[in-house]
């Protein structure tokens, strides 16, 4: 393993090097500027950072999380809670005091290892609509979000499908004055454009060939809260100037009506499309695009949120499991292998239902390659290359569970109980399942 530390004090090197076995190799740096360098020319199993480091160890410690997925553990001279609760929140492994307690960077980097093999389930899950991420691109979203939250300035929400315009939405009005009021959602791609008017504005009894009564549209149903206008890059330019209109002059007119109706909502828009695109294409109205983009939020594709891709399957993993009543508590390494090299085209919606299916498809205490989907597991661009010398198709749940087997006694040197305890499983149902394939040991 290979462990970085970022200190000016050279003699913690001298108090590291004996706890440290020969498979690690410790490498220092004492200036912030090569410690910047090694970080990013090299992977590192862990990081120690000084808390003094270059003036800002809490600063860079934000850094370092956001970037990768390498754990960071911050040593302090003389640490406070109130340090390591900041420490903690700005994502730090562990916090150490210095001098180091002895033996308990070896006890770390035996955990790391461990669950490099069995990665826990968070313990606090949540429900499928919390917004989950650490990547950069996600931490400026949050405080794009927390900022536009506390004023009634409207929000036009950017990205591509899956990757959670909604649930920002929803963020956005929970977190502003207009939260006890509703928030009231109309995707405008889903309906049809003869119906979309009157779901919007309402329609006045006799307004149209079935119209037997007087129908109170969204745009009244928000009142004192939010209305969400999902893709509203699919509307018509005739509905464009009707909503631009209601922007404008705060009020509306119902289907067959002749009186405005004043309206008091915040609205929220989003889209997939390319709306600068339309506007040069005059598909869709410059002046309602920018009343829509008071404030704009773009939303990372999951392709280029890094380890939030991890953070997401843990997360919809114990939600589901809790859901369904299942009996997952942990991932295996090789899941989070397969998940790494699928480019997810549908985003966090994708995801959320592979981790659903993967759960249901579950029977045991630890999530398992053969338990995802067969296109997560066999993506399209795989399809028909060339097997590995000696590997059998990833055809069946039964040979994949073989693998699986085989590998556990291999990577134990065939000690039944640990391999048990690696596949999350009893040892006498290994002792059944060995027999049940006739695998030799």
């Amino acid at each position: 393993m290979r462990v970085l530390l970022l200190d000016a004090d050279r003699g913690v090197v001298r108090t590291l090097e004996p706890e440290l076995n020969g498979n690690t190799e410790l490498h220092a740096a004492q200036t912030l500027s090569e410690g910047l360098r090694l970080v990013s020319q090299s992977q590192w199993d862990l990081i120690l950072l000084d808390a003094d480091f270059s003036g800002g160890g809490l600063e860079l410690l934000g850094r370092l999380h956001g970037d990768s997925s390498t754990p960071v553990v911050l040593l302090a001279q003389n640490p406070s809670m109130d340090l390591a609760m900041e420490a903690i929140r700005q994502g730090a492994h562990d916090v150490l005091p210095k001098p180091v307690p002895r033996g308990r960077v070896r006890e770390i980097l035996l955990g790391i290892e461990e669950v490099r093999r069995l990665r826990p389930l968070p313990q606090d899950a949540g429900d499928e609509s919390t917004i989950v991420g650490a990547s950069q691109g996600m931490m400026a979203v949050y405080k794009s979000v927390a900022r536009a939250a506390a004023s009634d300035a409207t929000v036009l929400v950017l990205g591509e499908s899956g990757t959670g315009k909604e649930m920002v939405a929803r963020v956005l009005h929970s977190r502003s004055r207009r939260a006890r009021g509703p928030f009231v959602p109309i995707n405008c791609a889903a309906i049809p454009e003869n119906l979309l008017e009157s779901e919007l504005f309402g329609h006045e009894k006799g307004a149209f060939t079935g119209a037997i009564g007087r129908r109170i549209g969204r745009f009244e149903r928000a009142t004192g809260g939010t209305l969400f206008l999902d893709e509203i890059g699919d509307m018509s330019l005739a509905l464009q100037s009707k909503i631009l209109r209601a922007l404008q002059e705060r009020e509306i007119e119902r289907v067959g009506g002749n009186s405005a109706v004043p309206i008091d909502v915040r609205i929220i828009a989003a889209t997939n499309r390319d709306l600068h695109g339309a506007v040069a294409e005059g598909r869709f109205r410059e002046d309602l695009f920018y009343r829509l983009a008071v404030v704009t939020l773009t939303l990372p594709p999951l392709r280029e949120r890094g380890t939030d891709l991890d953070l997401l399957a843990g997360h919809f993993v114990a939600h589901y499991a809790r859901e369904h009543a299942r009996p997952v508590r942990a991932i295996a390494e090789e899941v989070f292998s397969a998940l790494r090299a699928h480019p997810w085209p549908g985003n966090v919606r994708q995801i959320r239902n592979a981790m659903e299916r993967a759960v249901v498809m579950s029977d045991g205490e630890v999530l398992l390659p053969q338990h995802l989907p067969p296109d997560i597991l066999h993506p399209p661009s795989s399809r028909g290359a060339a097997e590995e010398p000696g590997e059998m198709p990833l055809v069946t749940l039964e040979e994949m569970e073989k693998r699986m087997i085989r590998r556990a006694l291999r990577e134990t040197q065939n000690n039944l109980t640990m391999a048990a305890e690696r596949l999350g499983i009893h040892r006498n149902t290994l002792r059944r399942k060995i027999a049940e394939y006739a695998i030799e040991h």
